[in-house]
């Protein structure tokens, strides 16, 4: 057979239309993969950085449609060849093999989909060449069977193995394998979807109004996530922390982002609020808090003249304030409470959606005993998490563990969906979404009846395109009907037992320190009028670090190393200068020091000076409101006592509530405390002693004067 030049689909096909057609649908799925050619009359594309190679050959099998194929339909897959070396790989003969049997369980479909085709037969369907592939490039291969082949008339309802073996010319031979679902017309089963609408990892309490800019923009990865969720059944799990750091900028905030907000208010999908940040549950229990932490204040990130109310225009004349009152009105600022900054509109009853790697008897234990504004607690948890879980066996969405409210998200079916989001290639995302409708037809079978549960997971950078299909792959699969949160919970719960794994400690000793860090900046924050203006970010900046996506993100070190750093320079801001020697040489005198304060906010403090010496009295308190962001002089008050000599004294700040600030100073004090009475009779005793001698000039120049006269 003649094939496509190269860097075209190369197709064979069968007769009968309905094949061509599906034939037709590869080309459109694997389209990203294939670059077009160039026209003539197209202007000169702007060069672009080499991409780096991977090093891999890599070989994929992806069914169209997911992988479903209805009884009547043809079946079409594509395969596909990613070349990351840097020679080229020649032209590949590939054959389409498909199982003449269903698969039994999840843990046979793992091992199949793994590459472990030992013990299972097949029946070959068709063949077809791969053209040579250049090095970075990519080639793909489209089969389509039609409906009357043998190997796809009276297919049982069940899962069926798929298999792509090739042998390239004058090189080596490999396998690709995959999957093909017949579905069943029987009864349907109630799943839920669980999106997450989060942002990017930060360590600030609040993103800033550049990044939401970005986020929330046509290309932002917020706007993404609700073009991907706009007219689907899907849940939402939404980070208080997003619309609360648009609400804080006021009218500050960018329009991209405000009309972000309206719109996430708009949609009628069902939503719970996460932990603010995402921060992680089971962490917070690891770490022996008796309640989960949350956000205290966010004043600190508001300014006034964002939150100045504006006047609404009277159709009728309106008696004139007065200038004071029109003054005062005008100017006051007008705060949003914490609870309309976090609100995420109408949301369901309190839900926890933590880590998988915090999940543990202990931690789930823990939530079984919380309480969220005094209402109990559901936590959601992985059903691998669980002892049926990591026996293979599908675990439903209601659960109860002891005194715990369980949802159960089916692992395997949110893992395939998680890796299908992150895909651009169409081969390679078909792959994991028909790997994902498989996992959900087992699971749905052996559900009998009851409802399920699957999460997305958390991600960044994700295209509309692939959580479009991830979201569609789970709402629209066969035997399945899109059900909400409330209405799996209606359900009955089944009993299960939460496998005792190695959570992560790492973490937990983490979030303790954190904690302990937040005890300090506390204390040290009473010097402030509003502490709040300290401890409300901290507390924010805690929660972000915590976050659940920070888990396996290899930047979560640093962070928190700069974060810790960052807490301590703060308790730092406020102390006294380093005071040189003074020189003491009155009775009574100013001693001066400098409390320096590098904070943005006035602080309050008293400096408290203690004598070592009794040759010295010091006023023992004074009291200082240091400036923003300066060195402020303080005069204490000293009385030296009769005696000269060497004296210490010791300064030290502290805040209203007696909390030490800063390190403590030791201020050397030289007194000479006669030197004054000395003074002013050495002084005395000169000053007579010149009036003396002035006077005795005066007398001897006038009789001098007067000898004179009587000698003329």
């Amino acid at each position: 057979m003649t094939h496509p030049p190269s860097g075209t689909t190369g197709l064979r096909r069968r007769a009968g239309a309905r094949a061509a057609g599906l034939i037709g649908a590869v080309l459109l799925a694997v389209a990203p993969v294939i670059a077009p050619a160039a026209s003539a009359d197209t202007a000169t594309p702007t060069p672009t950085p080499t991409p780096t190679l991977s090093g891999v050959v890599s070989f994929t099998l992806a069914p169209i449609g997911n992988g479903i194929v209805d009884a009547g339909d043809p079946l079409a897959v594509s395969v596909a060849i990613d070349n990351g070396t840097d020679a080229v790989v020649p032209r590949t003969p590939v054959t389409l093999s498909l199982g003449t049997r269903t698969l039994a369980d999840r843990d046979a479909l793992t091992r199949w989909l793994a590459g472990g085709t030992s013990g299972v037969t097949t029946t070959e369907l068709d063949d077809d060449t791969i053209p040579a592939v250049e090095p970075g490039g990519s080639q793909v291969a489209g089969i389509g069977i039609d409906p009357d082949d043998d190997a796809l008339t009276d297919l049982e309802p069940g899962v069926y193995p798929l298999l792509a073996s090739y042998k390239r010319i004058g090189g080596s031979s490999g396998k690709a394998t995959s999957v093909i679902v017949v579905p069943d017309d029987g009864e349907e089963t109630d799943v839920a979807l669980v999106v997450p609408i989060t942002a990017p990892v930060t360590t600030a309490g609040l993103l800033t109004a550049e990044q939401l800019t970005a986020l929330t923009g046509p290309d932002g990865s917020l706007t993404a996530l609700l073009d991907a969720v706009a007219g689907t059944p899907a849940v939402l799990a939404v980070d208080p922390a997003i619309p609360a750091a648009i609400r804080v900028l006021g009218t500050s905030a960018p329009e991209s982002a405000t009309a972000w907000l309206d719109r996430l208010l708009a949609l009628g999908n069902t939503r719970f609020a996460l932990q603010f940040g995402d921060a992680d549950a089971g962490v917070q229990m690891q770490a022996g808090l008796e309640s989960l932490a949350q956000p205290t204040s966010l004043q600190a990130y508001m300014a006034a003249e964002d939150f100045i109310p504006v006047p609404e225009e009277s159709p009728s004349p309106s008696p004139t304030p007065s200038p004071e009152a029109t003054e005062t009105d005008a100017s006051a600022p007008v705060y949003p409470e914490l609870d309309a900054l976090l609100d995420i509109g109408a949301s369901s009853d309190p839900l926890l959606w933590p880590a998988t790697t915090s999940v543990s008897p202990e931690t789930v234990a823990a939530f079984g005993a919380l309480r969220i504004d005094d209402e109990t607690v559901t936590a959601i948890i992985p059903s691998d998490a669980t002892a049926a879980g990591t026996e293979g066996a599908t675990v439903t969405g209601h659960a109860v563990s002891g005194d715990a409210d369980l949802l159960v998200v089916d692992a395997d079916v949110s893992a395939a969906l998680a890796e299908a989001a992150e895909l651009e290639a169409g081969a390679e995302r078909s792959a994991e979404l028909t790997a994902a409708t498989a996992y959900l037809a087992l699971a749905t079978t052996e559900a009998d009846g009851a409802p399920l549960v699957v999460g997305l997971g958390r991600g960044d950078g994700r295209s509309v395109v692939s959580l479009r299909a991830a979201i569609t792959a789970v709402t629209r699969a066969p035997g399945v009907s899109p059900a909400s949160l409330g209405s799996v919970l209606g359900a009955p719960a089944v009993d299960v037992t939460v496998a005792d794994t190695d959570a992560e400690t790492e973490q937990a000793a983490t979030a303790s320190a954190l904690f302990a860090d937040e005890v300090d900046l506390g204390d040290f924050a009473t010097i402030l009028d509003d502490p709040t203006l300290l401890t409300g970010p901290q507390r924010a900046e805690i929660l972000q670090i915590l976050a659940v996506s920070w888990t396996e993100a290899p930047e979560w070190e640093a962070a928190l190393a700069a974060h810790r750093e960052a807490t301590a320079t703060t308790i730092d801001a406020v102390g006294i200068v380093e005071p040189t020697s003074i020189q003491l040489l009155s009775a009574g005198a100013d001693l001066p020091v400098w409390v320096r304060n590098d904070l943005p906010y006035p602080a309050n403090v008293t400096l408290y000076a203690v004598a070592d010496d009794v040759r010295l009295d010091v006023t023992e308190a004074t009291e200082v409101v240091a400036g923003p962001a300066s060195n402020t002089a303080v005069k204490v008050p000293v009385q030296a006592r009769v005696g000269s000599g060497q004296v210490t004294v010791e300064l030290q700040l502290r805040s209203p509530a007696q909390v030490v600030i800063g390190d403590t100073q030791y201020a050397d004090v030289t007194v000479r405390a006669d030197w004054e009475s000395i003074g002013l009779v050495i002084l005395g005793v000169l000053v007579g002693g010149l009036l003396v001698v002035g006077l005795v000039r005066t007398v001897l120049r006038r009789r001098k004067a007067r000898a004179e006269e009587d000698a003329e």
